[in-house]
């Protein structure tokens, strides 16, 4: 070995590394006041601060759930409700749309009988007055064709 290393073991055998005295009690005294100090002092009220804190924020972590809740059911509803009555609405329309279609159908048929009928009615009587306009007019065109015949000739015709 070498000789500041054997210089080393020899003062260590000669001197205890820790001297145990009265001063060591009266350390530990001290250390156990300032402990003791410490903890009501210091380590409680953080402690208790932190557990209000973590009670606080649970609290409004809770009640944020509880309206988030509150609002996805309202909300819900809502979008219930809103399609319940877009269904009417739809239901409605349909409705009004088959009313208004059967009211037209009425109204063109109506109209398209009326027509049928002052058409039907128009050529009756221009049929009937045809007919009475020949029956009139017939025996006066054999004169009324010999009065022209014998003003074109000149002559009277037989």
């Amino acid at each position: 070995m070498t000789q500041p290393m054997l210089i080393t073991l020899a003062s260590a055998a000669e001197h205890p590394l820790i001297d145990i005295d009265s001063t060591a009690f009266i350390q530990f005294g001290i250390f156990v006041v300032m402990a003791l100090a410490s903890t009501q002092l210091l380590f409680k009220p953080y402690l208790r601060m932190r557990e209000a804190r973590d009670e606080g924020m649970d609290g409004a972590r809770k009640q944020a759930e509880s309206l988030s809740a509150e609002a996805d059911a309202k909300l819900a509803d809502y979008e219930q409700k809103l399609a319940s009555a877009r269904a009417r609405a739809q239901e409605e329309r349909r409705k009004i749309r088959g009313e208004a279609a059967e009211h037209l159908q009425a109204v063109t048929e109506k109209a398209r009988n009326a027509a049928q009928e002052a058409v039907l009615s128009a050529t009756q009587k221009v049929q009937t007055e045809t007919e009475s306009a020949r029956a009139e007019l017939l025996p006066k065109a054999d004169a009324l064709a010999g009065q022209m015949v014998g003003k074109l000739l000149g002559r009277e015709v037989a």
